[in-house]
């Protein structure tokens, strides 16, 4: 353990994040979505961020902001890059730290490697994200899926809901969308890319530990769930015989959260967050109600357990209540597990910073590294947050916390270059 006071860094860090968390589409709250006049002034802002730190400044077709700072001698990886990267786009009514602390961490470390005269044997590119939250677009990741190759064309036609598309709004943006599959890195010119993040969960903090290393990002899929029953008059329709849609949901749900309470051992979760009833009115029976359904969990394997688990329950509560219900799968992303080397590496950072050896836990929420693992090897640094609070104003982490994480990010990079 040595000494250091992660306290100046550590506001500087605030600083930098309270000024992205002052641009938002509306006064009062945080609302920063991809392809925005938003997010072109926080894009703008990192740039103007990357260049003082002494980095060369692109962006690409996606709107993702790249700073590159080139190797400090030569060698056998010296044509090859460490990516360091996380999003600055938020969802409706946010937090602050949730994307930009990846950002403004990656920034400072660059700026602290070159005040202590680091010479690094390979480049160094600091990425921001212009979309990782899918709230304007039904996509989520397009920045980092852009950066690992495997993004699709047909993702410039998809719209937003008030009918604009990718492709036009990344054309209006100031990028060029017709180049947006040729911006993939070539994986033999990546060394890793690693990712600094608030926890979004309550381990850290239960644990009093500032830092934790990532194992793994859950594996996820999203779903539409769509129940179909029959609307009738409220005063005249039997009991026994209705086919209420909203009813069933309500079964739907209640079971959904069963499935999840019994996977606890893997880290399985479930939940239904949104609800849409037709028609709707007081004095009528529901004829049909949509629903959205997240499944996460530690394995691809468990994930798929649970949401076969469902579907087989969804058919019998359709046959009980004589409704249909549908299960549709809309986005599914498999594991993604932190590579044993970079892990290490982080392991070293924190071990150095706390005297402790670090705790580790896997990432419930999806993040760019889910992406970015399809391109390299990954690993992710989890900052402690107040209550595990996220995706909401409340989301906090203290200056000591936001100090460390810098410091750690800085001294997993010099690891990364002594091996």
């Amino acid at each position: 353990m040595t000494s250091f006071d992660p306290k100046p860094i550590g506001e500087r860090a605030q600083t930098m994040i309270d000024n992205l968390g002052s641009i938002s589409a509306e006064a009062g709250r945080l609302t920063r979505l991809y392809l925005t006049p938003e997010h072109k002034r926080a894009a703008d802002l990192v740039a103007e961020w990357m260049r003082r730190a002494g980095l060369t400044v692109r962006m690409d077709a996606a709107a993702t902001m790249h700073g590159f700072l080139p190797p400090g001698k030569t060698g056998p990886r010296s044509n090859r890059r460490l990516l360091i990267g996380s999003h600055i786009d938020t969802v409706i009514d946010a937090g602050r730290y949730d994307g930009p602390l990846g950002v403004v961490a990656g920034i400072l470390a660059v700026e602290e490697l070159r005040a202590r005269g680091v010479a690094l044997p390979f480049g160094l590119e600091i990425l921001a994200f212009g979309d990782e939250e899918g709230i304007r677009f039904p996509k989520t990741l397009i920045g980092s899926s852009t950066a690992a190759g495997t993004i699709e064309k047909s993702i410039l036609d998809m719209t937003d809901t008030d009918g604009n598309t990718v492709g036009n709004m990344l054309l209006k943006f100031g990028s060029d969308p017709a180049a947006i599959k040729s911006e993939a890195y070539r994986r033999g010119d990546v060394i890793g890319y690693l990712e600094v993040h608030i926890e979004q969960g309550p381990l850290l903090e239960r644990w009093n530990e500032p830092l934790g290393v990532v194992l793994a990002i859950a594996a996820q899929s999203r779903h539409r769930i769509r129940i179909a029953g029959e609307a009738g008059h409220a005063g005249t329709i039997p009991m026994p015989i209705r086919h209420d849609a909203l009813a069933a949901a309500a079964e739907f749900i209640l079971m959904v959260e069963e499935v999840g309470l019994k996977g606890e051992k893997d880290h399985l979760v479930a939940t239904v967050g949104e609800i849409t009833v037709r028609p709707g009115a007081v004095n009528v029976i529901a004829g049909e109600a949509q629903l959205s359904l997240d499944v996460r969990a530690a394995s691809d394997e468990a994930r798929a357990q649970a949401v076969d688990a469902i579907r087989l329950r969804a058919r019998q509560i359709g046959q009980r209540r004589g409704v249909v219900i549908g299960v549709e799968t809309v986005h599914e992303k498999p594991v993604a597990i932190c590579a044993p080397r970079l892990r290490s590496s982080i392991g070293k950072a924190i071990s150095g910073l706390t005297g402790r050896k670090p705790r580790e836990l896997l990432s419930g929420a999806g993040h760019d590294g889910l992406a970015m693992a399809q391109l390299t090897e990954i690993g992710m640094i989890f900052v402690r947050c107040r209550a595990g609070i996220s995706h909401n104003p409340l989301e906090h982490v203290s200056v000591g916390d936001l100090g460390l994480a810098v410091e750690a990010l800085t001294r997993t990079i010099l690891d990364i270059a002594g091996e």
